[in-house]
């Protein structure tokens, strides 16, 4: 029998919080779960610095990975089985795809990309079709399924109703992490019908339809992503605590190419510092690797390095107020100045961070991060965008939210043992009373 074909003796299954139960029964599957870059997710928080928000949110990416492959799993093996237009030979694709679609997210994901400009599915690419274990396995399925895998993952695979399971506007990723996210953080909001989805999911043509009956339940899955979105995922304290991560690598980095010399060498993080990252040099890094940094740059003799270190560590985290940079500039530049008659370097103290989400949105040919709407299947056969049979979801499409804190250390400011006069002016322009 071929490798894609083996199964387990007896079936696998995890316990889950979320599915219940995430069943295995394809050797392949079992062997990809195993390798040293997937069991490498298990220290990859999904949630980033969330847990210093919502003290649950400690799950991982393995967890979630796990979590989008059960769903995937169900739909080829349940809801799509019966189904002409579904072809039955791309299951094995979809398992895998969907298993590793998180595979290459680094330490404290989205931050660590900003500051080092790295691409999560790029090296998710790059350990798909790189000298790695996933890479050894895939290839014992046939020479070329490593490359069907990293295409559905780059969304250039040429059967879009794959690409449409994995990644889309309403996809298994997207209604796992929802859900998962929701109960990790003790929300109500990430909750929706999840069951009746997936029996009105239907393949068709190149993508992933709704059966007109379900409107209403995907009208449920949207507004909870919106909703998760602002007070979860843009959670203000949340992005405090991404601030400050961002800043201390940021200022590691600057003291790296000054030729600072760390009482503690970050030997994990040269290759970062200096842009020639190898896929072994990303590999090596996780968040136990990059919190273990922190603790030990507590102790450094740079002092803005040892604070931030400090106050990541110790949660004592920026406090923000409103700010319209549009309309609030000269306020910043009068800012920026009096923190540094302050001693505070207004390039790691004074930080305007912007959140920005697109709940849904119709098809808008052409531009960037285009994105494909969610069609409806009426009873006469014909489709429908979802907007435009919605009120509901019309009311907030094509919207984009955008919201804008300017992020300080209050605790230095409400210390008057020095810098007094101007530490209270700065507070007065904030509109922060002293107390």
């Amino acid at each position: 029998m071929s490798y894609a074909l083996q199964k387990l003796a007896e079936e696998k299954v995890f316990k889950d919080p979320v599915h219940r139960y995430i069943h295995v029964r394809d050797q392949v599957v079992w062997d990809l779960i195993g390798t040293r870059e997937f069991q490498r997710l298990r220290r990859i928080r999904q949630l980033g610095t969330t847990y210093l928000t919502f003290h649950g949110a400690e799950h991982s990416r393995f967890n979630h990975s796990l979590g989008v492959y059960e769903i995937i799993r169900r739909i080829v093996d349940d809801v799509f089985a019966s189904r002409p237009e579904w072809d039955h030979s791309e299951r094995l694709l979809c398992l895998c795809a969907a298993l590793l679609h998180d595979l290459g997210h680094g330490p404290f994901s989205h931050s660590f990309e900003k500051v080092f400009d790295l691409d999560h599915e790029d090296f998710t690419q790059k350990i798909i079709l790189g000298e790695t274990e996933v890479n050894q396995i895939l290839s014992k399925v046939a020479p070329e399924f490593p490359q069907k895998v990293a295409d559905v993952i780059a969304k250039t695979y040429e059967n879009k109703q794959v690409i449409s399971l994995i990644s889309s506007q309403i996809d298994a990723d997207r209604m796992d992490y929802l859900q998962r996210d929701a109960y990790f953080t003790g929300v109500s909001y990430g909750h929706f019908d999840m069951e009746r989805i997936l029996r009105v999911l239907r393949p068709l043509g190149d993508q992933v339809v709704i059966k007109s009956s379900g409107m209403h339940a995907v009208e449920d899955y949207i507004m909870s992503r919106y909703q998760m979105y602002w007070q979860v995922y843009f959670h203000p304290v949340t992005r405090s605590s991404e601030v400050i991560l961002t800043k201390i690598l940021h200022r590691a980095k600057e003291l790296s190419s000054q030729g600072y010399q760390f009482a503690y060498e970050p030997r994990h993080f040269k290759s970062m510092f200096t842009g020639d990252v190898t896929l072994q040099d990303y590999l090596n890094l996780d968040e136990s690797v990059v919190t273990y940094y922190f603790q030990m740059w507590e102790d450094e003799k740079d002092p803005i390095l040892r604070d931030l270190c400090d106050r990541f560590m110790q949660r004592r985290l920026f406090k923000y107020v409103e700010f319209d940079p549009s309309k609030e500039y000269k306020k910043l530049n009068q800012l920026e100045q009096l923190f540094e008659e302050a001693d505070l370097n207004p390039d790691y103290y004074l930080v305007v961070d912007s959140s920005s989400d697109l709940p849904y949105d119709f098809y808008r040919p052409g531009e960037e991060e285009e994105r494909v709407p969610i069609h409806l299947l009426m009873p006469g056969g014909e489709l429908k965008e979802l907007s435009r049979h919605s009120e509901i979801v019309d009311a907030i499409s094509g919207k984009r939210r955008t919201d804008h804190k300017l992020y300080y250390p209050k605790d230095y400011l409400m210390d008057d043992s020095t810098h007094k006069e101007t530490k209270q002016k700065i507070l007065e322009i904030l509109g922060v009373t002293a107390r």
